[in-house]
């Protein structure tokens, strides 16, 4: 079984911290969590590519085995539920 990339893009804010702790509360073994820190950016700009191939106007934003995780492409708060329905923590 192939593994779950999550890609979590944030800026560092409390609402991104958030959304951090609770993807790496669901991940389970099959997912591959990465963590882009906006502010930071990268060493190779990979992040901010990222963000313009991604279509990503707001953080915290999520994405799944390259698929923007659709709790972020709305306006809604991002939910358990939400991540969950991704598949995130489902083997």
């Amino acid at each position: 079984m192939s593994k779950h990339l999550v890609e979590v893009f944030t800026s560092g804010c409390p609402l991104c911290d958030e959304t951090i702790k609770l993807v790496k509360e669901l991940a389970c073994q099959n997912c591959e969590v990465q963590i882009y820190d906006l502010r930071e950016g990268c060493a190779t700009n990979e992040c901010r590519e990222k963000v313009n191939q991604y279509g990503i106007h707001r953080v915290p934003t999520v994405v799944v085995d390259g698929k923007l995780a659709e709790c972020c492409s709305s306006q809604q708060p991002l939910s358990r539920e939400a991540l969950v329905s991704t598949g995130i923590g489902q083997g």
